[in-house]
């Protein structure tokens, strides 16, 4: 065979180029079927030459230099030993070739499954963004297991501050990393290899059997001795639809997306009640207003006129949407140093706490909170809402009481003399 030679960098380096579009095969004579292929601009390649099940195959390895003389060796009798049962690396080459990256893969995912089923889709977005944008251009076969568990530990042990805009349009500096972070990603990774594989991809998900990083269960309330300076704190807000919301959040017990996006068309205040179409965990809910919310509302009424948002702004989606400015004011002012500041879950979860200290049950509690749960949705079920409304009015005097607030003047944060 013509162009045999003893594969060696020195015979490599000094091969002659080709003519101008023209193209030269040498085959090494220490491997069979090792094969560099020299372009007229100089570009060297390994190949591959075998008949697999009677049809000529050419399988490129890699480019030398930087792919070494031994490593290409490696990889032909690595083929060939895949060959010799059956396999066929030209095949899977074409089929890798033709493979979907991350990148597209997330892009159908956002398409198909998390905007028309996920209310918080954007932050899977966000979340994408951030952490994985980097494999965007990596096929799905090429993630492996060892990848995800480097990346997640990553994750973990780096939190930091980066700059972006909020839906207002408005410079917005956040927080990012952390177990919590860690955790969130390998569910968003996992689901959308899960969905990859539902969709014909034929590889296996990377992620399975990895552990979540154990998380501290969060039990942060207010507390009696808290009250006082946060009620006062909170009158003294300047930003009064922002302060009005925090309010009804602590009032309410619903979920911050839920209260920033209150329509007036979803308020009864004839029958004292608040109609959220559909809650994060997918299913509508009828929130009692006690006494000091429908107060607080028939003021906001008249503030709002003929609008649609309960708490209005003048950013792109018509509503507020970012009150955490006007929360660390409140929270700095109080003194309060550890209640989550970006979702201000803590306020929920003040009231349902204080149900709790007042005598309520968990059905009770659960149903004022729209806890979905197999084991009791079937009691929130058939609660009528009195026992629930009544539950909230002693939760909420209990807190004006400890906070020295007059109960029949809680929107205008009266002290009780």
């Amino acid at each position: 065979m013509a162009n045999r030679i003893s594969f060696t960098k020195k015979a490599l380096d000094k091969l002659p180029l080709p003519p101008v579009g023209k193209r030269v095969d040498y085959f090494d004579t220490n491997t069979n079927h090792l094969t560099l292929r020299v372009s007229h601009v100089g570009t060297k390649a390994f190949v591959l030459y075998r008949k697999i099940d009677g049809v000529a195959e050419r399988i490129t390895l890699g480019r030398y230099p930087a792919m070494s003389i031994i490593q290409a060796r490696q990889m032909v009798a690595q083929h060939n030993g895949e060959i010799a049962v059956g396999q066929n690396p030209a095949e899977d080459k074409r089929v890798l070739r033709q493979e979907s990256t991350l990148g597209e893969v997330f892009k159908r995912y956002m398409v198909e499954y998390a905007k028309p089923h996920k209310k918080s889709w954007e932050i899977d977005e966000q979340r994408y963004n951030v952490h994985l944008i980097h494999w965007q251009n990596k096929k799905l076969s090429a993630i492996k297991k060892q990848h995800v568990q480097k990346l997640l530990v990553y994750i973990a042990d780096n939190q930091r501050m980066i700059e972006g805009i909020d839906k207002a349009g408005r410079r917005k500096v956040k927080k990012v990393g952390g177990k919590g972070a860690s955790n969130q990603i390998l569910r968003l990774l996992r689901k959308v290899f899960n969905l990859a594989i539902d969709w014909g991809w034929g590889g296996d998900n990377p992620c399975t059997r990895i552990k979540e990083y154990k998380s501290k269960s969060r039990d942060r309330f207010l507390e009696s001795d808290e009250l006082p300076k946060f009620f006062e704190a909170l009158a003294e807000e300047p930003n009064t639809t922002a302060r009005d919301y925090i309010l009804a959040s602590l009032l309410t017990g619903a979920r911050r997306e839920n209260v920033l996006s209150m329509r007036w068309d979803q308020v009864n205040l004839d029958r004292s009640e608040w109609f959220i179409p559909e809650t994060k965990n997918g299913e509508s809910q009828r929130v009692p207003l006690i006494s000091a919310m429908h107060d607080l509302l028939k003021d906001r009424k008249v503030e709002c006129g003929d609008g649609e948002w309960v708490f209005p702004s003048h950013g792109a989606t018509g509503h507020l949407t970012n009150p955490d400015k006007a929360w660390k004011r409140i929270l700095s002012r109080a003194g309060i140093d550890d209640l989550r500041g970006t979702w201000l879950h803590d306020l929920r979860r003040s009231m349902g706490s204080w149900q709790a200290n007042t005598g309520a049950s968990l059905s009770v509690i659960g149903k004022s909170l729209n806890h979905k749960n197999v084991n009791t949705t079937a009691i929130y079920a058939r609660l009528a809402m009195d026992p629930v409304r009544e539950s909230m009015e002693k939760a909420a005097g209990a807190m004006f009481e400890a906070g020295g607030i007059k109960k029949d003047n809680v929107v205008n944060m009266e002290v009780a003399k």
